[in-house]
């Protein structure tokens, strides 16, 4: 039987792949060392899979990760444009050596094929849209540029040495398990919290800038499907995963306001460093591809996320 690593599997898009694969009866390998993951997000697989408590930066404990692998699910990073802006050095170390190391040990293993959680800010603050994947990438941040270069690096490794990549550039993911209490969360998450405990959100511009929110289920299904694909359609290219739709902050405000019975407006801050304006993506090479196609959409995604969140946090939170 096939093994399958996935590293960062202690985080929200990890974990959430992680469940995914094992429905599908397949022996899971995972890695994680816990600087942005969560243990309990591992609390409903833990035990049906080989788990292994390490970090990427140590070029030898990837190798022993990859011994015996024949997929990686790549999504392990300090996924943050604000603390790359904050702190560089730190998230060029697990971004890009962390990578480097993971593909260095998997040539060494001669694992069959690597799918790679990549971003959307790579792009940039470029005109144009739907963002096309031959666009030329113009990264502001630093973290853009760290998962730019990651594209890159496993371009090279299918090119030089046969290593089958295949990069998925994600759009403003959300959904359950996205931690809310990091000041680095991703707005839906912080949104969702800050209005069950009855709390004003804050806007970082004028709320008009528009984002291409996709649901964790569409990032899962594009992973496996990616995964599997024959070679001659995916290997050494990248792929744009989304909706293919366009919503500001203003508007998703109110519709979370509307599905939580929140009241309040919201309060408006100026714009955070390093932050691209918009996104909105064209995934029709994906869907020609490998034949994706988003089954959830925003506000359904919004419903299934505020439903975990109320599970998760509401009741200790409320007076």
């Amino acid at each position: 039987m096939a093994v399958s690593l996935v590293t960062g599997c202690a985080g929200f898009i990890g974990s959430t792949i992680v469940e995914a694969l094992l429905l599908r009866g397949e022996h899971v390998r995972g890695l994680d060392n816990f600087e942005t993951g969560n243990r309990e997000n591992m609390a409903g697989f833990l035990e049906q899979i080989e788990f292994m408590e390490c970090d990427l930066r140590n070029a030898a404990a990837a190798a022993a990760a990859c011994k015996g692998i024949d997929f990686i699910y790549h999504t392990a990073a300090l996924p943050s444009v604000p603390r790359s802006v904050m702190d560089p050095r730190t998230s060029h170390d697990a971004n890009i050596e962390g990578t480097f190391n993971l593909l260095e040990g998997a040539r060494a293993a001669s694992v069959r094929r690597i799918v790679y959680s990549a971003s959307s800010s790579a792009y940039g603050d470029q005109p144009g849209f739907p963002r096309r994947e031959n666009m030329v990438p113009m990264p502001i941040s630093p973290y853009a540029v760290q998962k730019l270069l990651g594209e890159v690096y496993l371009q090279s490794y299918w090119q030089v040495y046969g290593l089958e990549t295949v990069s998925l550039r994600y759009f403003n993911i959300f959904g359950p398990r996205q931690d809310p209490s990091s000041p680095y969360s991703g707005v839906m998450a912080r949104f969702i919290l800050q209005m069950l405990r009855g709390e004003q959100p804050t806007i970082y511009g004028d709320g008009e800038q528009g984002r291409d929110f996709t649901y964790v289920d569409n990032v899962v299904a594009a992973n496996i499907a990616a995964m599997h694909a024959p070679a001659d359609k995916v290997a050494g290219r990248v792929f744009n995963i989304a909706c293919g739709e366009r919503h500001t902050l203003n508007e998703t405000y109110r519709v979370l306001a509307q599905l939580l019975n929140f009241n309040q407006e919201p309060a408006y801050g100026p714009p955070r460093a390093g932050d691209v304006r918009d996104s909105h993506a064209d995934i029709s090479a994906a869907r020609e591809a490998f034949d994706y196609h988003p089954a959830v959409g925003f506000e359904e995604g919004l419903r299934r996320t505020i439903a975990w969140y109320k599970q998760q946090y509401a009741a200790p939170a409320v007076k």
